[in-house]
């Protein structure tokens, strides 16, 4: 009985010990979070480990599309130039600038093949990596554009700098070389094909932050800084107007998140590009702020 007291008053110290040296750190400013400095190699490791295994978990049971499908390799291709490659490069092709700087370093993408399957390549690419840079394109690329993309990923180890150069080019090479003829091929909008879903106020909760909303207001349900640009949301569903131009009304409210600066030019709200489902959605999660 005494050996399992002390056992157990000594993790209880060392617990504490832990937690007094985490709020020293956090509060002491002691860690350096610039990005011109490297994560240490136990914090890296740490974070690509659980990232591998909790891609690995919530993919387990997407069934992906058939993939070997030319046509959608070429749109994969215009999608990953378009999307990928400014942080991933391609085959001769180094990131850009923002890509080059950023911490822990969105490497390429040659052999990702190798190391994750379709399914989790699909994953990532809709749903992001948080705390990574890595954004999730699930409202940005309709379904079909997003396993386009991992349609092309399966064939990048193989492509050489020339293959690649040309696969990605503004030119399509049906209309033979040097041709000017747009591709028959491009990345879409999302929403653009998309068939509509049912309005979910869930989806919409998650549309609000993948827009960006929470940048200029805070809003119930969404963390953030607690920014004071916008108006704060909270309790937007008692409000008589929108905006004080429009009856608060779903049907408005999506009207308004996809033709802000029609209704009202000399509002400072930019129109963010939200498509037609994505507006009803977030219409809908506004509707429960009561």
């Amino acid at each position: 009985m005494g050996t399992a007291k002390t056992v157990v008053l000594t993790l209880a110290t060392l617990g504490l010990v832990a937690a007094a040296g985490a709020v020293a750190i956090i509060y002491g400013g002691l860690y350096n979070v610039a990005a011109t400095e490297q994560h240490l190699q136990p914090v890296f490791a740490a974070l690509e480990t659980a990232m591998r295994q909790s891609v690995r978990l919530r993919a387990r049971h997407i069934q992906p599309p058939p993939l070997d499908d030319p046509a959608l390799v070429l749109r994969g291709a215009a999608c990953y130039s378009a999307k990928c490659a400014q942080c991933h490069g391609g085959p001769g092709v180094a990131q850009e600038d923002i890509g080059k700087s950023m911490q822990p370093l969105p490497g390429p993408l040659v052999d990702a093949q190798h190391h994750w399957r379709a399914r989790e390549l699909y994953w990532v690419t809709k749903h992001g990596i948080r705390m990574s840079g890595m954004p999730a394109w699930e409202f940005r690329l309709p379904e079909e554009d997003l396993w386009a993309v991992v349609a092309f990923l399966q064939k990048l180890p193989e492509l050489t700098p020339a293959q690649y150069a040309a696969l990605t080019s503004t030119r399509s090479p049906a209309a033979g070389e040097g041709a000017a003829a747009p591709r028959a091929w491009a990345c879409s909008p999302r929403g653009a094909s998309s068939p509509a879903l049912r309005v979910d106020p869930r989806r919409g909760e998650r549309a609000l932050y993948q827009y960006a909303c929470n940048a200029c207001h805070s809003i119930p349900g969404i963390t953030g800084s607690q920014p004071q640009v916008g108006p704060p949301l909270a309790g937007i569903a008692r409000r008589t107007l929108i905006a004080g131009k429009l009856n608060n009304t779903q049907e408005n409210m999506a009207r308004w998140l996809r033709h802000t600066r029609d209704i009202d030019p000399l509002t400072g709200m930019p129109d963010m590009g939200v498509s037609e489902q994505d507006a009803a959605d977030i219409a809908a999660y506004l509707a429960t702020l009561d």
